[in-house]
């Protein structure tokens, strides 16, 4: 099962927090917008755990078409 990216929280995360130009933040890869994050910020995000699964599943549930377009 291929997991959906959070398309709204990267460009929450690449064009505010990070200020990228739009261009520049549709070049990177998902792994690349992580790493620039975890060098501005200097921490990299915690894993998921069981609980932040859950939670995340009970927010967004399957069947809910969802793109963070609009």
């Amino acid at each position: 099962m291929r997991r959906r990216l959070d398309w709204a929280g990267l460009m929450r995360l690449g064009l505010g927090r990070l200020g990228l130009a739009p261009a520049t933040f549709w070049e990177m890869t998902p792994v690349e917008l992580r790493r620039a994050a975890e060098g501005r910020f200097g921490v990299a995000p915690a894993p998921l755990g069981r609980a932040g699964l859950q939670a995340l599943m009970a927010r967004h549930p399957d069947g809910k078409a969802d793109h963070g377009h609009g």
